[in-house]
């Protein structure tokens, strides 16, 4: 067993024959025979990740200051980790016997950061001389059975313009092998010190990309059955566009990329608005969010909840620790979050949380903990769910 993937792999027949050799280096046997799907109970060492090769020029680790948690600053770049957990990999650090397993094992969809298909200025994002030619090595995994859901991070006058089309045109190319193709607008926070100067979008760029998806997808939807390159919500708050309907993100592939997460938020509130049992409607509440969402949420859910009675409240919370340009509530820290709770003009009986601030360990990403910060406000604070309706029942019921 190369590490637990392999296990999972394995242990999906329907008889397995297992061998293990003690300390004494003596081995011992048995065979299991499963009538339906089966776990032994087994539980394993976390697999070594595979690190990123490559030092890109937007890469959001080496954005960050020092003294932060160590998982951090690692730079995964592993092809499990895509499989398992929809992380986007380079393919950089891919060697023969990877690909080989990759298409036995059916490792299916992976999730590519692709950025530009031309290879000279694909190298030159990613600051990696010796990055072998994507196209090529997407048809050999994809002639393998392999699907992929792929993402460009724009960055202004580098990989937009002729090169995203360039880009969109040769995924669209591998179509139904490359199924979804994800545009992010590039993420810069204040730790830019001895980094290459990047532009960030602002409301003119961000419509006149979103123009231009909009365009492809139109004629992607003619010649196929999806619209095939999706943009991210931050690029619609930008323009201060509306979202599109739930329907034009089709499968939500991308939704962890920042990929239709307002629209279903705004879709389910609507949709399960009449399931809203305002059980107390005295108690003083009070919502946060980044930057970004702030007006979508103010318009689309809070004013018609307060036009019901509830004593709800939004706030944004200003992203002191990287920087005013990022603006999503998944990079809130602790402390900017503490920070405003303390500021707020009144006490309110409940504070709630966006649902992406903290991690399975209930670590906000500077390190503070929940119960840290519970013990240093006065009132009751929780984490939301990305259902509004399903949060405010629990919290009012």
């Amino acid at each position: 067993m190369r590490d637990n993937l392999d296990y999972r792999y394995k242990i999906a027949e329907e008889a397995v024959a297992l061998e293990f050799e003690d300390t004494r280096g003596e081995r011992f046997g048995f065979k299991v025979r499963f009538e339906t799907t089966g776990d032994l109970g087994l539980a394993f060492e976390e697999d070594k990740i595979l690190t990123c090769r490559n030092r890109c020029v937007f890469c959001f680790v080496h954005q960050q200051p020092k003294g932060m948690r160590r998982p951090l600053y690692v730079r995964d770049d592993d092809y499990r980790l895509s499989f398992t957990h929809g992380n986007f990999i380079s393919l950089s650090n891919l060697d023969d016997e990877d690909i080989s397993r990759i298409i036995e094992q059916k490792l299916s969809p992976l999730y590519i950061s692709v950025h530009a298909t031309d290879d000279d200025l694909r190298r030159a994002l990613f600051r990696n001389d010796k990055l072998p030619p994507i196209l090529p090595l997407l048809q050999r995994m994809i002639d393998g059975g392999i699907n992929f859901h792929t993402q460009v991070v724009v960055c202004p006058d580098i990989n937009d313009g002729a090169a995203l089309e360039k880009t969109i045109d040769d995924l669209f190319d591998l179509y139904p092998g490359v199924v979804t193709v994800g545009v992010v607008p590039v993420g810069l926070t204040r730790y830019r010190q001895r980094l290459p100067h990047l532009k960030s979008f602002d409301s003119e760029t961000a419509a006149a990309i979103l123009e231009y998806l909009h365009r492809r997808q139109k004629e992607f939807k003619k010649k196929s059955s999806t619209r095939f390159v999706y943009a991210a919500d931050e690029f619609y708050i930008l323009a201060g566009k509306d979202f599109p309907s739930l329907a034009a993100y089709e499968e939500m592939a991308q939704f962890e990329n920042g990929i239709g997460m307002m629209r279903l938020l705004l879709s389910d509130f609507s949709r399960r608005r009449r399931f809203l049992k305002l059980g107390n409607t005295r108690s003083r509440i009070a919502m946060l969010t980044g930057v970004s969402a702030f007006e979508a949420l103010r318009k689309g859910i809070v004013q018609p909840l307060r036009k019901e009675g509830l004593r709800l409240d939004l706030y944004q919370v200003e992203n002191r620790f990287w920087g005013e340009k990022v603006t999503v509530s998944g990079l809130l820290t602790g402390h900017d979050i503490m920070a405003k709770i303390k500021s707020l003009p009144k006490e309110y009986d409940i504070i709630l949380l966006p649902p992406n601030c903290l991690n399975n360990d209930r670590l906000f990403l500077d390190d503070l903990s929940f119960d840290d910060l519970q013990k240093k406000v006065a009132s009751e604070v929780r984490v939301g769910y990305y259902s509004v309706i399903d949060t405010l029942n629990e919290v009012t019921g």
